[in-house]
């Protein structure tokens, strides 16, 4: 196990402002000035969090002291003022010839004894605790990293295994000379800091023996859209820089941090990364380190389990927690873990605040949306939610990079600090390699520039001068199209928002989409269809997994296998991914409600997805077919309905989202809603138990003829406009022959919904509307608010523009009932 060596630096005998090294354990967030951003951090966590059981590996830092007086005894400032004088870190040429005599200046003047003896003691007590030689990791610190508005996170060297007294000085030598790389030497220049007045600490810390488990990072925020409450974990075999450089894809889980908090395993997602290389100790060789493959049958499997990333999620929001409490100011987190291969623990190596998302405007949503698409060329993960475009200028050497200019987009294999002097001016920057916490991920969204990370082949595919648009605004996959398409932006201003009386709730599909849309003013999610994660996520018919075996197609039995190999159970895979959709789109809503409508696919759209039309009859009309209720406690359908099942009391019971309200869709008689309710009870989603409710779309001439009986069997309506409309007027909403009678505001169907409405009043039971109507027709959305709905689900893109509209009206109808206060009073 990595501990705490007992303390015994200078500090003992001179003040820690003259020492040339401290102890992690001796410093905290306040010496900043003295060790860096990083071990300052590193200091504050062993201080103050290890002893609540976050762990973290410890060793020593040289100071900023130590920096100066190596600088200061060699006389160097004034040569590297004068090396500095016509620096220009526009010209690459320039600053590459500048930054390279600045290094060589510093490595060819040796560290006075003093210095050097400071360094070998404490690293020989260091090796009294770990043994002869012990490996440690030597990291640059600088005095103005890691704060809340510039990261600095890469721009100096990282050393990893070094172990024996003189590699140790040869590293803290590099790390000095480092302060000068040329990123770092772009990075200052950009953010406006002097060059001369910041120091450089070097962390030298025992290893974790992740060569021989897995590391990565993690965020207490979600990086794409500032979603506050979702941790995100990365993790890869070896050790982590090839996480944070982007040379492998890693695996991603997002954790639920207020309901973990309070004891639940709210594993929200969990994305198989290809994982294709690990970095490893190389011994024996001549290097440090190196990269090898990771075996095919590692590559296939999560390379952490459940139990280490909910530790990690947990470990996120006690650094984050604290560190908020310290600066007295919201301050998510950016951390790097490690898990030792021969003990099996997991520890924590670094955190620093992160410097985008928190940063950010709330009072503003600013979105984009392209108006044209054409052909795909290349996809993968996107990174923000905004579009570039330009030529594309694809490099593969850094030493090339003076060929790149400015508002082309970057394609490239992956990027590291070295690149950071161009990628200010891209106006996109594609990788083949990488996930969102990778350095071309997480430097675009520092710059605000769109990004897609790991698409495998955009090197190949994509040529250097053609046109492409990046797009990052139609959720995790990225797409690359050819041409430069027409795109606009839109940004709403939130502050003044006014809140109705009506409450406004979104219709919300995909779960992609949810933790962004969050962020739009609402009171919860009036319809979240089931049918989009099963259709896009999922893919595969429920009972086509539960007779895998008996599959006639061999074709669509392979495709099945390969989306479900991580599966030996395979409705596993169909509850697991149900959950994780369900789960997301809750958890992104949390605590307001949100209204989950149980799967209502009619029999042919059953029928394509995979494995389907095995399982499924052929209906002349299907519209008004077996589907919604009539499905779920039928002895040919109701093993599937399971699922469902099991994957909501997954969310509610496991996951702790206890907001989620089950919806049922299309039943036709309250004797169907008493035997739904019954197979429900059997998966333990028992109606009034753990506060479960369990509501019912009002969408047949049925459902409000018999609104009375309803109320006795659910605990509340919502409105289905699209199927009432049909229904009422008696038309099928799929044929083109009568499409033109369809219309919500028709007389008959208002009648409907004003009687549905004053049923549920009258029978104490809530009533909403989660059709498309008042989303497209505001006078039918005011009907509404005179009816007095408890609530309205819109689409997100309405929110805004109905949210106005209803406080007009709500306004004028206080304002008539004061009038006719005021008449009566008379």
């Amino acid at each position: 196990m990595v501990s705490t060596p007992s303390a015994g630096s200078q500090s003992s005998v001179v003040s820690k402002d003259r020492a040339f090294t401290l102890w992690f354990d001796e410093v905290g967030i306040a010496d900043i000035p003295l060790v860096g951003g990083k071990n300052a951090s590193l200091g504050e966590m062993i201080q103050q969090l290890m002893p609540k059981g976050v762990s973290v590996p410890n060793g020593f830092a040289t100071t900023a002291y130590a920096y100066r007086y190596f600088i200061q005894q060699a006389g160097l400032e004034i040569q590297l003022r004068e090396l500095f004088s016509d620096l220009n870190v526009e010209d690459v040429q320039n600053l590459r010839e500048r930054g390279k005599r600045a290094r060589s200046l510093i490595l060819n003047t040796p560290f006075p004894t003093d210095l050097q003896e400071s360094i070998a003691v404490s690293y020989r007590k260091l090796c009294d605790r770990y043994g002869p030689d012990t490996d440690v990791a030597v990291r640059s610190s600088a005095t103005a990293e890691d704060l809340p508005d510039a990261s600095f996170a890469g721009q100096q060297e990282t050393y990893l295994n070094i172990h024996g007294e003189s590699a140790v000085l040869e590293a803290c030598h590099k790390c000095f000379a480092s302060i000068f790389t040329d990123r770092a030497i772009s990075y200052r220049q950009i953010k406006g800091f002097d060059h001369f007045e910041i120091a450089l600490s070097v962390g030298v810390q025992k290893m974790v023996r992740s060569d021989l488990a897995s590391s990565g990072v993690m965020f207490s925020i979600d990086t794409e859209t500032g979603f506050k409450n979702a941790a995100l974990v990365t993790a890869a075999y070896g050790l982590g820089e090839n996480v944070v450089q982007g040379a492998v894809n890693p695996d991603e889980y997002f954790v639920f941090k207020p309901t973990l908090k309070d004891g639940f395993r709210p594993i929200l997602e969990k994305r198989l990364g290809t994982k294709e290389l690990k970095m490893v100790y190389d011994l024996g060789g001549s290097k440090s380190t190196k990269n090898v493959s990771v075996d095919e049958r590692d590559r296939a499997q999560f390379c952490i389990t459940d139990d280490e990333i909910l530790l990690l999620a947990r470990w996120a929001c006690q650094i984050e927690d604290h560190y908020s409490e310290v600066r007295g100011i919201y301050t998510p987190m950016d951390i790097e873990w490690a898990k030792d291969g021969i003990t099996g623990e997991m520890f924590i190596v670094q955190a620093r605040p992160e410097t985008v998302q928190s940063q950010k405007a709330s009072n503003v949503l600013r979105s984009y949306h392209l108006q044209e698409r054409s052909e795909v060329l290349v996809t993968g993960r996107s990174v923000g939610e905004a579009i570039g475009q330009g030529k594309a200028r694809v490099i593969l050497d850094v030493h090339k990079i003076d060929q790149f200019q400015a508002g082309e987009v970057l394609v490239t294999n992956k990027t590291d600090p070295d690149w950071e002097p161009i990628m200010k001016k891209a106006s996109a920057i594609v990788t083949n390699q990488g996930g969102r916490t990778c350095h071309a991920a997480i430097i675009a969204r520092e710059m605000g520039i769109p990004a897609i990370v790991g698409c495998g082949d955009a090197t190949s595919v994509l040529e250097n001068g053609q046109e492409i648009t990046v797009s990052c605004s139609e959720g995790e996959e990225g797409r690359v199209y050819a041409g430069l398409l027409p795109f606009e932006v839109r940004e709403v201003a939130l502050e003044n928002l006014p809140r109705t009386r009506t409450q406004i709730m979104m219709n919300v599909g995909n779960p992609q989409e949810a933790f962004g849309l969050s962020a739009i003013p609402n009171d919860g999610v009036g319809l979240a269809r089931l049918e989009f994660i099963i259709a896009n996520h999922i893919q595969v018919h429920p009972l086509a997994l539960l007779h895998f075996d008996h599959l006639e197609d061999e074709a669509v039995k392979a495709k099945i296998a390969k989306l479900t190999a991580l599966y030996d159970d395979k409705p596993a895979y169909f509850i697991d991914k149900l959950a994780y959709g369900m789960g997301t789109i809750a958890a992104a809503f949390y605590p307001n409600p949100v209204i989950v409508r149980l799967s209502d696919f009619k029999s042919n759209e059953y029928a394509n997805l995979l494995g389907g039309r095995q399982f499924e009859p052929k209906e002349e009309n299907p519209m008004i077919g077996w589907r919604g209720a009539s499905r779920y406690y039928d002895e040919r359908y109701r093993d599937a309905f399971a699922f469902e099942c099991k994957a909501l009391k997954r969310v509610r019971n496991e996951m702790g989202l206890r907001n989620v309200i089950p919806m049922i869709p299309f039943c036709r008689t309250p004797d169907e809603g008493r035997r739904v309710l019954a197979e429900m009870a059997k998966y333990g989603l028992e109606r009034g138990k753990d506060g479960l409710q369990v509501y019912v779309m009002c969408e047949l001439p049925s459902n409000v003829i018999y609104a009375d009986e309803f109320s006795e069997v659910f605990d509340g309506f919502s409105i289905g406009s699209n199927d009432l409309t049909q229904l009422t007027l008696g038309l099928d909403r799929d044929s083109a022959l009568v499409a033109h009678i369809f219309d919500e505001r028709n007389e008959a169907v208002k009648r409907m919904v004003a009687i549905a409405i004053r049923s549920a009043k009258k029978y104490g039971r809530k009533i909403g509307i989660c059709g498309q109507a008042p989303s497209d027709y505001p006078e039918f959305a005011r009907f509404l608010v005179e009816l007095g709905i408890d609530s309205m689900s819109l689409n997100p893109d309405t929110v805004v523009k109905t949210t106005l509209d209803i406080a007009k009206v709500e306004t004028a109808g206080n304002a008539m009932d004061t009038i006719m206060d005021i008449a009566q009073a008379r």
